[in-house]
């Protein structure tokens, strides 16, 4: 049975309370505690650094290298190397996650008085200086080894060459894969690298063995808490978007949007069958790629029928803006440690509300009870959807411009570049995720 309660005492959200469970509280904040309850069992240690103040660690001689340190006053703009992945352009045109997320810092951190080289695919764009040191982009060969080694070599040597100008780099800035941490230590400039990707076995085992060589960033602290044992993170900084670019005067209709990969921890037959239980729309956007092809026509195309349940291949552009922001709700049924989930935030902007298993990132990135309510099973999602009807549009969007807006993300991410270019206060003080010199994550 179910019982109305009113609202909630911690999000002031409209709730339907089930009896069994007792308190105040809705089934947003209710399965944020049992994250937070299961995170805790599942490893010690990893409560205090998803969810609470950061232990302060102190390096020990050895444990990673020493950063040569710039003479100039810690308040000077800095001359920033940014990387990026050597397949797309930036900004893409379509697919590119990385690429978009490269487009806005470079172009913040230029608009923060900054100078920033951008080294990216030919074709690139931005108000950096944009260097391309290879002859043609790689689109089909995302992932290729030999294509990555030729653009972080060339891009070293590039350095390496100021440097003998006398106009050497503050700092290296990589969002380009693997190579550069892993050839990190070769060089003379110090290098942070944003960790993009999950912690899944192949990346354990490199981190485990490269992560010295240059500091590291997490997306999240879900993200950071996976990383292998040992691994220090310098700093959590979430990925940036541009609010503004999204429409605030597209109707709501009364469809759902599910947009992502076809894969099962993704969960777009947990979307298919919360949308059947109430009878909603369904709109289910993004690409099959290979590998999922059996998963797609097992479990989502027997229930597509053209007018309830549909697929419409991957979309960009404007029609993924309009779609986006003409949905009601948007749903993110996961049941893996999602890294970070832009396609939360980029709802977000758009003025939907998320309705999310509580997994991985998502009690980070989802405002429970403002942009979003979290939940725990298919039932407290398809019991969410009212609840998610009274959520303000241009509340979801200020929640997202107020924390992850281009300018907030590079002032965060200035403050990292300070801190592994310049000396710091006291030792062991490094960033923490809100961006200011406190403290290091570390196992």
């Amino acid at each position: 049975m179910a019982q109305i309660v009113g609202r909630c005492d911690r999000c002031g959200t409209p709730t339907v309370r089930r009896t069994r469970e007792g308190g105040h509280l809705c089934s947003s904040c209710a399965a944020g505690e049992r994250a937070i309850d299961q995170a805790t069992r599942a490893e010690p240690g990893v409560q205090a650094q998803l969810y609470g103040p950061t232990r302060a660690v102190q390096r020990r001689p050895g444990r990673g290298r020493t950063f040569s340190v710039p003479s100039a006053s810690a308040d000077r703009p800095l001359r920033i190397a940014l990387l990026a992945p050597p397949w797309l352009p930036v900004p893409p045109s379509g697919y590119g996650g990385i690429e978009s997320v490269v487009a806005l810092l470079a172009d913040a951190l230029v608009e923060a008085g900054h100078d920033v080289t951008l080294f990216a695919p030919p074709g690139s764009r931005s108000r950096a200086r944009v260097v391309s040191v290879l002859d043609r982009l790689h689109p089909r060969e995302i992932g290729a080894s030999v294509v990555e080694a030729d653009h972080i070599a060339r891009a070293f040597s590039h350095l390496e060459r100021a440097a003998m100008r006398g106009e050497p780099y503050d700092l290296v800035h990589d969002h380009s894969g693997w190579v550069a941490l892993a050839m990190a230590d070769r060089i003379q400039v110090p290098v942070l690298h944003t960790v993009h990707g999950a912690f899944d076995d192949n990346a354990q085992r490199f981190y485990a063995e490269h992560a010295t060589k240059a500091a590291l960033s997490c997306v999240s602290r879900a993200q950071a808490a996976t990383r292998p044992d040992g691994v220090l993170v310098e700093a959590v900084v979430p990925n940036p978007i541009d609010v503004q670019a999204w429409p605030t005067d597209v109707p709501k209709d009364d469809y759902l949007l599910w947009v992502g990969r076809f894969t099962p921890e993704k969960g777009p037959h947990r979307a298919i069958r919360v949308a059947q239980a109430t009878g909603r729309r369904l709109i289910l956007a993004g690409p099959v790629q290979p590998g999922q092809e059996a998963y797609f026509s097992e479990r989502v195309e027997p229930h597509l029928d053209g007018s309830q349940i549909r697929y419409i291949g991957e979309v960009g552009g404007p029609r993924k803006l309009e779609l986006f922001a003409a949905a009601r709700a948007f749903l993110m049924p996961i049941t893996w440690e999602e890294p970070f989930g832009m396609v939360m935030v980029e709802a977000m902007a758009a003025g939907t509300p998320v309705i999310a298993f509580a997994r991985g990132a998502a009690p980070e990135v989802v405002e429970a009870g403002r942009s979003g309510l979290l939940v725990g099973d298919e039932d407290a999602m398809i019991s969410a959807l009212e609840d998610a009807a009274q959520l303000s549009p241009a509340e979801c969007r200020a929640s997202v411009a107020e924390r992850f807006s281009p300018a907030v993300v590079a002032a965060a991410y200035e403050r990292v570049y300070r801190t592994i270019a310049m000396p710091v206060a006291e030792p062991g003080a490094h960033l923490a995720d809100d961006g200011h010199a406190e403290e290091a994550v570390a196992a």
